[in-house]
């Protein structure tokens, strides 16, 4: 079997990290230093993968995350899944359908502290031509390089008909798909 469950996880990851890099300063991220990734079971196997290309427009201080928004596009034929078989699967309509609906974005429509250095961004997610609404929690953290921003969200990839015909069945692969994100934003 291919690994088809991380491309559904990739756009929501890819989403994540953008929103992620949102919480820094009003700049674009660092993508070298930067990092979204995702993990996805296939029959209790884990698989892993990323998106190596995305755009994001944020405004974002942690002192006054209420002030911020988020508006992330991510190009979904960047997904890396380890293998030219994978990515391919991943790419085609069953899942990522990149030739129809080459991008994925992510719209906040608020932004909050959770306490401890932990925030949320909460927005609309769309894959494939479906939107729903996500809350993407995440931490900040400066240093003398900028900002760091890292967290995680779970994603249901049925939700957005990630992984339709064969790939439907959740006995195969799972539909939770674990988005990681770390991004870093320069001074």
């Amino acid at each position: 079997m291919q690994r088809p469950f991380a491309a559904r996880s990739w756009a929501p990851l890819a989403i994540v990290l953008a929103v992620l890099a949102a919480a820094g300063f009003a700049a674009p991220a660092d993508i070298a230093h930067s990092q979204v990734s995702f993990l996805a079971k296939q029959s209790e196997v884990p698989l892993e993968g990323r998106f190596a290309q995305f755009a994001a427009d944020i405004d974002f201080d942690p002192a006054h995350p209420q002030a911020g928004h988020v508006k992330v596009s991510i190009d979904l034929s960047s997904v890396d899944a380890g293998g030219a078989d994978a990515n391919n699967l991943l790419k085609s309509k069953e899942f990522l359908d990149v030739a129809g609906a080459p991008s994925a974005s992510f719209v906040s429509t608020a932004l909050s502290a959770q306490g401890a250095g932990g925030f949320q961004a909460a927005g609309t997610f769309t894959l494939k031509g479906h939107a729903a609404n996500l809350v993407i929690p995440f931490v900040a953290r400066s240093d003398a390089t900028g900002l760091w921003v890292e967290g995680s969200a779970p994603i249901s990839r049925l939700a957005f008909k990630v992984g339709e015909g064969q790939w439907g069945d959740t006995s195969l692969l799972d539909d939770e798909v674990q988005i990681r994100f770390k991004v870093h934003i320069p001074r």
